[in-house]
């Protein structure tokens, strides 16, 4: 008879402890996705370069109104802090110096993908539409595409919109040409 093993899943509270305490490299990229704790890609020069240029054009276009986190984590619920991209944020006068932003405060996340887009958009943007996030946008740099994802729902996203140079996306009012976030 062949015995089945669960794996053990970790809680925020721990995976934080785990860190806190030095389990994990200082330049180990990881990420804690449904209680695992998931290696994160290797940011390659495109990626970074995507990342900084929505960066800009995100401070440009919706700060001050909005705060805008860079690979930073969100909480979602007891079992998840992912490292989205870069995530659109309600303002906060501690700047989440007491938490980790959670779904209510966040109003979009960014995934760039190089070579990640199938788990960022299967895994991580399922995770993300079950917490209610309103939009996520899915560059992809290998495709020269942005899937946005909006209206989540428990099974995810209910839509997704794919756009392509020349075609703008919208966030909060502001609009961005996707020549300005693929760069040439």
């Amino acid at each position: 008879m062949a015995t089945r093993l669960t794996p053990r899943l970790f809680t925020v509270e721990e995976f934080q402890l785990m860190a806190r305490a030095g389990l994990f490299d200082e330049d180990e990229r990881v990420e804690l996705i449904e209680g695992e704790i998931v290696p994160m890609t290797p940011i390659g020069s495109r990626h970074a370069a995507c990342v900084k240029r929505l960066a800009a054009l995100f401070h440009r276009g919706l700060a001050p109104r909005f705060l805008i986190g860079v690979q930073d984590p969100v909480r979602l619920g007891d079992r998840s802090e992912p490292q989205p991209d870069l995530a659109v944020l309600l303002p906060s006068p501690d700047f989440y110096a007491e938490g980790h932003p959670g779904p209510d405060s966040i109003r979009l996340l960014v995934e760039v993908s190089e070579a990640s887009a199938g788990p960022d958009r299967s895994v991580k943007c399922a995770l993300y539409g079950r917490y209610g996030i309103p939009a996520v946008w899915i560059v992809d740099l290998e495709r020269e595409r942005i899937d946005v994802f909006d209206l989540p729902s428990p099974e995810g996203y209910r839509r997704r919109k794919t756009f392509v140079r020349g075609e703008s996306v919208e966030c909060e009012g502001a609009r961005f040409p996707l020549e300005d976030i693929l760069g040439p």
